[in-house]
């Protein structure tokens, strides 16, 4: 057993070493994978690995170690969209989610939240739908209470989604629809201290402006963005002791409802690219391993947790060290400071203007 256990330490010390010079080694896929995106390497793993938990890299340019999953259905929430395997989050997610749940009934918000994507398990690029929740500090939650009858897991796959916006005006939210409680819901997202920022639509964002007699201090944190008319965005900071993962630049001071917000009003956020005479369509490229953090190798690389053992709150049970652990434990904390240089831009997408 000793012979047994030397190799497989020498085995996972070679991904380890191959991790640290930025190979992209997936378990059980030899293969290398340099031109391969990113999103198809992370979008197909169905485990986190099994190591201390670890945000690497930005928001929008990184991978998760450590992960844990909420559990699919808690007291006061249920997980939405099961098949897309995305309710893994760093620890500290999924115990903000948990405590957003029970204040959420407390304001009158049905029976609970539906909670929409969080992160792949090893976090990571997307195959679809994000740019960012990369790194497990993500969190998308609907604009629809939980309703008093649990969802059954084919519902919550085919539930569609309830814009606030009217549709026959232009950024503008539907009375019939948006209500005090959704207020309150939102500025209570903002108001938790690890809460870095809450993205919404930019109309949701003026009718908050507009409306809200709170604490107006923390409006600064609500965001306006394109999209989120069906759920709002909430994004922690990086948890303290977290030396790989790379924060945002801080949240102007003053409750956004000025000039920046104005802007989203006008023409030149909602026109359409120009495109030159002659000119060439370009194919987009996607983001490839050796574009993230050096660890996020290391982290693909790693052994899997079980699910049940990764799944947090009451069922929540920490990983036995395995052997090997300590060798790619350290391999991803050299590695998170190899982090992007802070220049990546928010993503343009084009907005809905259905």
């Amino acid at each position: 057993m000793a012979v047994i256990k030397a190799g497989l330490i020498r085995h996972l010390g070679s991904i380890a070493l191959a991790a640290l010079a930025g190979l992209s080694l997936v378990t059980g896929d030899a293969a290398s994978a340099d031109d391969t995106p990113a999103k198809q390497l992370f979008g197909k793993v169905q485990l986190p690995s099994n190591s201390a938990p670890s945000p690497i890299g930005f928001y929008a340019k990184g991978c998760m170690a450590g992960a844990v999953a909420i559990p699919t259905d808690g007291p006061t929430w249920q997980a939405m969209r099961l098949s897309r395997n995305r309710r893994w989050g760093n620890p500290a997610m999924i115990e903000l989610l948990e405590q957003f749940s029970k204040d959420a009934v407390r304001l009158g918000w049905g029976s609970g939240i539906l909670i929409g994507d969080i992160s792949q398990p090893r976090g990571g690029p997307m195959l679809s739908g994000h740019s960012s929740h990369q790194i497990g500090l993500d969190a998308d939650i609907w604009f629809t209470p939980m309703p008093e009858q649990r969802l059954s897991i084919q519902t919550r796959e085919d539930l569609p989604f309830t814009s606030m916006l009217d549709e026959s005006k232009f950024l503008t939210v539907n009375s019939k629809r948006w209500t005090p409680t959704h207020a309150k819901v939102v500025m209570q997202a903002a108001s938790y201290p690890q809460v870095e920022r809450v993205f919404v639509n930019p109309a949701i964002k003026k009718k908050l402006c507009d409306t809200w007699t709170g604490d107006r201090s923390l409006l600064g944190k609500v965001r306006p963005i394109y999209g989120h008319d069906a759920h709002f965005h909430i994004r922690m900071h990086c948890p303290p002791g977290t030396s790989g993962c790379k924060a945002q630049a801080p949240v102007a001071i003053g409750d956004g409802c000025d000039k920046s917000l104005a802007w989203w009003f006008t023409k030149e956020p909602w026109a359409k690219p120009e495109k030159k005479p002659g000119e060439k369509p370009v194919n987009p490229r996607f983001a490839t391993l050796s574009d993230l953090p050096k660890a996020c190798a290391a982290v693909l690389a790693a052994p899997a947790a079980s699910e049940q053992s990764a799944t947090f709150g009451t069922a929540y049970v920490a990983p036995r060290p395995q052997p090997g652990d300590a060798v790619i434990q350290q391999v991803i904390n050299a590695g998170a400071s190899d982090l992007p240089d802070g220049t990546i831009p928010i993503p343009l997408s084009r907005p809905s203007l259905q």
